[in-house]
């Protein structure tokens, strides 16, 4: 049983019955929720107006909660940052507090690693996942519930086939070779950052903008066009940030339009031309992003990243503990 703090630091709550229907079910699987008074607040697009917003960070970061979780994500984070008060969030996190969240909430996450240090969790929102119409994948609540009860060791996910072989060929290309085992080491003791694509691209050149340096960089977004995509990699790619990193990891990129003008440009072919262009392997497939199914991700974690066949590995070390963060010049 943990005590669960519920906040809306992004977009307004519009699907109420989702709201009530997750905050159920986290008291039905023995969890203590507590509600922050502004979580239904209401201005323009946001759950609140900015102020109100900060309010609601600061209370959850006071709450003393196991976990603080975000109803909601949508957009209203960045519009934030320099009136975030990192050090309570980094205090909070020390203490013991997971703070979990995905898509807009990545604001926040890059913001505090870059600025403290401190590890997040990429997961679930209430809204999306914990509430909605069907019943929550099992497999995102087992890890969501290994989150609250400091279980989680690493995560595991099984590549297509064909996505698989065209890995292996980019690994050998970039003398990346098999240990004893047939496992590819892809980094060790890298730093684990990234979240949702076109807010990690807004991100650059700003100071909540972490400066990871052979990290692990994971990207997710939904409903961009194809070509936009492209384009908000191709920025990272150009600024220097991917050729930095030890891997690019992809997880879903859902809800792509895409027209007959594109005839055939598509979301393999890009991911197919950044692999070929990159002196580092593009890793697909990760369970994350605006999917049912979605592993738990420490943000500014240490892990370490393996293949064998068709699985992937990735295994971080307690975050629990301190460890350095060289890039964050502390």
């Amino acid at each position: 049983m943990a005590h669960i703090y519920i906040y809306s630091p992004s977009g307004a709550v519009r699907d109420k019955a989702a709201f009530r229907r997750g905050i159920q079910r986290l008291k039905v699987l023995g969890h203590e929720v507590e509600v922050d008074p502004a979580a239904l607040a209401s201005v323009q697009r946001f759950a609140g107006d900015d102020a109100e917003r900060v309010a609601a960070i600061a209370r959850a970061a006071a709450s003393g909660a196991d976990v603080s979780l975000i109803s909601r994500g949508g957009y209203g984070l960045t519009r934030i940052l320099p009136d975030i008060d990192f050090a309570a969030v980094a205090q909070a996190a020390k203490a013991g507090m997971r703070w979990v969240g995905f898509s807009d909430f990545t604001a926040l996450q890059l913001g505090a690693l870059a600025k403290t240090g401190a590890t997040t969790w990429s997961g679930p929102a209430l809204i999306a996942d914990i509430g909605a119409p069907d019943e929550p994948d099992d497999i995102t609540l087992d890890c969501l519930d290994d989150v609250i009860h400091g279980h989680a060791e690493g995560t595991g996910w099984v590549m297509g086939k064909k996505q698989a072989e065209q890995l292996h060929q980019d690994l050998q290309r970039l003398g990346l070779r098999p240990e004893g085992g047939e496992s590819v080491r892809v980094a060790e003791h890298a730093t684990l950052w990234g979240g949702n694509l076109a807010v990690v691209a807004a991100l650059l050149g700003t100071p909540y903008f972490p400066q990871v340096e052979g990290g692990v960089l994971y990207l997710e977004d939904v409903g961009e066009p194809v070509y936009r995509i492209e384009r908000l990699l191709t920025q990272l790619q150009l600024a220097g940030v991917l050729t930095r990193q030890k891997a690019v990891v992809l997880g879903g990129f859902t809800e792509m339009a895409t027209t007959a003008h594109d005839k055939g440009f598509s979301m393999k072919t890009v991911v197919a031309r950044l692999a070929q262009q990159l002196p580092v392997p593009v890793i697909p497939a990760l369970p994350f992003g605006h999917v049912p199914t979605k592993v738990c991700l420490p943000t500014g974690a240490c892990v370490s990243l393996s293949v064998h066949g068709r699985e992937v590995m990735m295994l971080w070390d307690d975050h629990d503990h301190d460890h350095d963060h060289d890039h964050h010049g502390h």
